[in-house]
């Protein structure tokens, strides 16, 4: 891809798409920043709407950003990339569209036993589907943290995030159950995975370098 050119980086909420804007200026690329709900709840609401609303709005979301010059798009978001169907949408604006889940796909493979935490019940599903799908014979644990993104939105320090939500504890528990890794699926957490890194041993999987070199590519 062409460097020089912005990329549209679409998220459920004005922190995480800005989040996502920041991961791609750690790589020399430009992002410009397109949320899809102003707060997580009204995220959550757009998530569980119908199909074809769902698809109505990110195609019009794609056009505009299109019109801003961006040929490729930077789903940072895992609940929003299981809610959605990027692929159709893909093939009608000719966007290159990446997405978390394309990453655990990849990911699948490479364990037997792997626990991971998401935003929201849609997150969950959508990520142990494409997991499953691609790895009948893994073994999963799954839970949801909206209270952690919330605290995430309101600025909470990422130390005082782990304390407060248990998050240690619920790394241990992960790590008792064998879990050989605990997948961050949902891109608000990178936020607090060096704070949660010193408090556990179980190595955390942030897939959002993964999809920066897919988008280089």
């Amino acid at each position: 891809m062409n460097t020089k050119e912005p990329i549209a980086v679409l998220a459920g909420t004005p922190v995480d798409t800005r989040m996502g804007v920041d991961v791609l200026a750690g790589a020399g690329l430009t992002g410009l920043p397109f949320p899809l709900a102003e707060d997580p709840r009204q995220q959550t609401a757009f998530q569980i709407s119908t199909a074809a609303e769902k698809q109505a709005k990110v195609l019009s979301v794609l056009q505009a950003a299109m019109d801003r010059g961006c040929r490729n798009a930077f789903v940072y978001c895992n609940s929003l990339s299981s809610a959605v169907d990027f692929v159709p949408l893909a093939e009608e604006t000719g966007m290159w569209i990446v997405t978390p889940l394309e990453v655990y796909r990849s990911l699948a493979g490479q364990y037997r036993r792997l626990g991971f935490i998401a935003a929201n019940a849609q997150g969950l599903a959508g990520i142990e589907r494409t997991l499953y799908t691609a790895n009948p014979d893994l073994e999963l644990l799954g839970v949801c943290l909206l209270p952690a993104v919330l605290s995430i939105e309101a600025g909470m320090d990422p130390a005082e995030l782990v304390a407060h939500h248990r998050l240690a504890e619920l790394a241990a528990w992960f790590e008792q159950c064998g879990m050989e890794a605990l997948l961050l699926g949902c891109t608000h957490f990178p936020y607090f995975k060096a704070a949660l890194s010193r408090r556990t041993s179980l190595p955390l999987i942030d897939p959002a370098e993964e999809m920066v070199r897919r988008i280089l590519t």
